[in-house]
């Protein structure tokens, strides 16, 4: 027997998230509605489902904007017949129960779930997880995630500073976000954010085609619940002609299906490597500061990735890191020489950053009012398409799980 109760809250809502509660079990359906029911703008209905049908969409008129499913001994049954209808019918999925079991969590990820919440489920983690879905599914970004590629126009112009801060920024928005390093010999993302890899981007790219998106996320060190960092280890010598260019595609690949932003540190140079990442961004910072040598270096790159790899309009973007108003090298003389539009421009804040790098912790949380935070954070909020919000609400909104 399949009941389908759907609660007064927000009901006349119209702009309501529709999220369906399906379980075996009435006490965990009753926990988990009271829990959700404290959201705002979430239109919350159950279904227990006690005999007859496993499958947690059977006999809907209309799908739901997010389905949260606690799975049951009868996991297998379940999930399979969530996988038997389409993808494009499939609403997004949050999986919760026992999930010690790693054929379960991979079946999940088949069956198209967008995270794990092992019992007892947190609200705060809860609460984060559909606040996820809940951008995505208004903004309509559902789906493939975007790739960001940054890359110096000359050597220590601050692309990694950029890279790290960058990617916590968006993942502290809810998204999703995987910080790649590429730089396969003087890769320093995980230096900047304090992680220490258990495994490396050449470990991933040697088995590339037996992962999935679980089996990447376990190669991943993970700095919050929303941001991974995926590099290379301390001491490991890795050379580019190790890597084929059929696994770095397959990485890509995955990374976007797996995470909502894919934030790759790439090295200064044109191989390969790099060019694949270019040639498949959806956004390319070029980042260099106010001198003459770093304007000749970065109207050389940007030629090559105008000319060579067919980047062009608003896909690429100058950053200037360390702007002065005064330098010698203006604003107007960029725009002229890379005949580019607008720069975006990064304060000169070298005790802030240098803080940050040297302790390993993300500007938004060593120095959150800092003019530098603030310029990158509103870069974040560019790339997802919202305009500036307070810092206190996004901490409120999506709880203590985020450390941003």
């Amino acid at each position: 027997m399949l009941n389908t109760v759907e609660t007064p809250k927000a009901v006349a809502n119209r702009q309501a998230l529709r999220l369906l509660i399906s379980s075996r079990d009435a006490a965990a359906l009753a926990r988990l509605k009271a829990v959700t029911q404290q959201m705002p703008d979430v239109q919350v209905s159950t279904r227990l489902v006690s005999n007859g049908h496993t499958d947690p969409l059977h006999g809907l008129e209309q799908a739901p904007d997010l389905l949260l499913l606690h799975v049951s001994q009868l996991w297998r049954e379940e999930l399979g017949a969530l996988q038997q209808h389409s993808t494009q019918l499939r609403p997004p999925l949050l999986v919760c129960g026992p999930l010690e079991d790693r054929d379960c969590m991979r079946l999940a990820m088949q069956a198209g779930a967008r995270d794990f919440l092992p019992e007892p489920v947190v609200a705060q983690e809860l609460f984060a997880a559909i606040g996820r879905i809940s951008l995505e599914v208004r903004d309509g970004r559902a789906g493939e995630g975007k790739l960001i590629a940054i890359m110096n126009a000359k050597g220590g112009s601050g692309a990694t500073m950029l890279a790290c801060n960058l990617a916590h920024s968006l993942s502290a928005n809810g998204r999703r976000t995987l910080l790649l390093d590429l730089d396969l010999q003087f890769g320093s993302v995980a230096h900047c954010l304090d992680v220490h890899p258990a495994h490396s981007h050449m470990e991933v790219l040697q088995r590339i085609d037996d992962l999935d998106g679980v089996a990447l996320h376990g190669f991943c060190s993970h700095f919050s619940p929303t941001l991974d960092v995926l590099g290379g280890r301390t001491g490991e010598l890795c050379l580019t002609q190790d890597v084929q260019l059929e696994q770095l595609e397959s990485l890509l690949t995955l990374a976007r299906s797996t995470y909502d932003w894919v934030v790759v540190d790439l090295p200064r140079q044109i191989d390969h490597l790099t060019g694949i990442s270019l040639e498949q961004a959806d956004q390319v910072y070029v980042v260099l500061q106010q001198s003459l040598s770093h304007l000749k270096d970065a109207a050389r790159l940007v030629r090559i990735m105008r000319e060579d790899l067919g980047i062009h309009g608003e896909r690429l973007q100058m950053v200037i890191n360390r702007y002065d108003k005064s330098a010698p090298v203006g604003l107007k003389d960029i725009i002229e020489a890379l005949h580019c539009s607008e720069p975006k421009r990064l304060p000169n804040d070298y005790a802030v950053i240098n803080e940050s790098q040297n302790t390993g912790v993300p500007l938004s949380l060593s120095a959150p009012r800092a003019a530098l935070t603030l310029s990158i954070r509103q870069m974040s909020l560019d790339l997802i398409g919202h305009e500036v919000v307070e810092p206190g609400l996004l901490k409120r909104t999506f709880g203590r799980l985020l450390r941003g």
